[in-house]
């Protein structure tokens, strides 16, 4: 017979979401278990830009000036080169923040330091190589998960389960909640390419001749991202990669004969890219939160930053109920209700920032196209639509504050 683990509060995924609700139920003296189907976090190009929105998060869990010490990369602006000159994407040194950057720091690293602060807490347990595989459903009401591990299944039940294991999860498909899909048309290639001394800093996009590209210093290397039509991928490597490298040099060409360094496609990483949202986030006994609940576009890198503040909206609303043990279907939507509504706009926000870069990067505009834009290039780098933008991609649509 299957082991039975029982709980408060089961949590399956240790990702962002999934790790920070742990540390904050269990700082609230609530057990909860965390189950994360990896036998570790080291997973390459996984979105790790921290915004000052989980700055701030950290910072009120007294915690920011230790995650700082791991020293990550402070990102404060983000520029985009194209035909018509350079557009700053965001500038943050003016915003109302004490984090006004981007942190920058491998997501493998952001998951040890929380989930090792969460484990000061006697009642966070996170198991490793569990995958949960299915919900326990007991009377219409979700009652915990079955969930496969090295010494055999094991059933984990809780008075609240949550789904948080991501864009492609099984138990949102279990629970057989509708996601309405909103898929750009795009997909990304990941890659590493040598840094150099001489190069620039921080966060570079370059738009041209139909491409587009960004690149993320990680001081040693550069963590870059090619954007490709959607499912073109089987055309691009029938081109073969000698086309890539240079299509990213004539792109980008003060990497030079870096891009050489790129030899076949087993150094490339394909992100099939996702923008969807569940409809309903719940079902009795069951909340979605983070990917499992919106897959984000990595347009602007909010994705981790949004996932995290549904942990902390769905902490501050739910440990008062799961605490007396009775978590209704009321409790749940109000949840969905606080945060659908910000995920839904920041949703319609990155697909007209993708519109307006990828019209950027048309092969050679003329004519009202290329009137268009120099135009729209003008108005994004005005002083009114740079502030807005700037709060809203450091800060979110509201800020989200830690349950006291």
């Amino acid at each position: 017979m299957a082991e039975v683990l029982r709980t408060q509060c089961c949590i399956a995924g240790g990702g962002p979401a999934g790790a920070m609700l742990g540390l904050l139920l269990a700082r609230s003296g609530i057990d909860v278990v965390v189950l994360e189907k990896h036998a570790d976090f080291l997973r390459d190009f996984r979105g790790d830009t921290i915004h000052p929105s989980t700055m701030e998060i950290l910072d009120e869990l007294g915690l920011a000036e230790a995650f700082l010490a791991l020293h990550p990369s402070r990102v404060s602006q983000v520029r985009m080169n194209t035909p018509a000159g350079t557009t700053t994407v965001a500038d943050l040194r003016g915003l109302r923040s004490r984090y006004p950057f981007i942190a920058m720091v491998p997501q493998w690293d952001f998951l040890d330091f929380v989930t090792k602060e969460a484990a000061r807490y006697p009642t966070f347990h996170l198991l490793m190589r569990a995958e949960a595989t299915d919900l326990l459903v007991e009377d219409g009401v979700v009652r915990g998960v079955r969930c496969a591990a090295p010494d055999g299944e094991r059933e984990v039940r809780a008075t609240l389960t949550v789904a948080a294991d991501g864009r492609s999860s099984v138990l949102r498909e279990r629970a057989g909640l509708p996601v309405r899909h909103t898929s750009p048309p795009i997909d990304v290639l990941w890659f590493r390419l040598p840094r150099a001394a001489s190069d620039p800093e921080g966060i570079a996009g370059h738009i041209g001749d139909g491409h587009m590209a960004v690149l993320i210093d990680r001081t040693e290397y550069w963590q870059t991202a090619f954007l490709i039509p959607k499912g073109s991928i089987d055309r691009l490597r029938a081109e073969g990669i000698e086309q890539l490298r240079r299509t990213v040099r004539a792109l980008v060409p003060w990497l030079g004969d870096r891009v050489d360094l790129l030899r076949d496609w087993d150094q490339v990483s394909l992100l099939s890219v996702q923008a969807n949202r569940l409809r309903r986030w719940y079902r009795p006994g069951l909340l979605c939160i983070g990917d499992a609940a919106h897959a984000m576009s990595p347009v602007g890198g909010v994705g981790i930053n949004y996932a995290i503040q549904d942990a902390v909206a769905a902490a501050g609303m739910l440990a008062g109920p799961i605490r007396q043990g009775r978590v209704t279907t009321r409790h749940l939507a109000s949840v969905q209700r606080r945060r659908a509504w910000q995920v839904r706009i920041m949703q319609l926000i990155q697909a007209q920032m993708l519109r307006g870069a990828l019209a950027a990067g048309a092969a050679r505009p003329s004519g009202a196209g290329r009137l268009g834009l120099a135009v729209g290039t003008w108005l994004l780098n005005r002083r009114s639509g740079m502030a807005l933008r700037n709060r809203v991609i450091g800060l979110g649509i509201r800020r989200e504050r830690v349950p006291a």
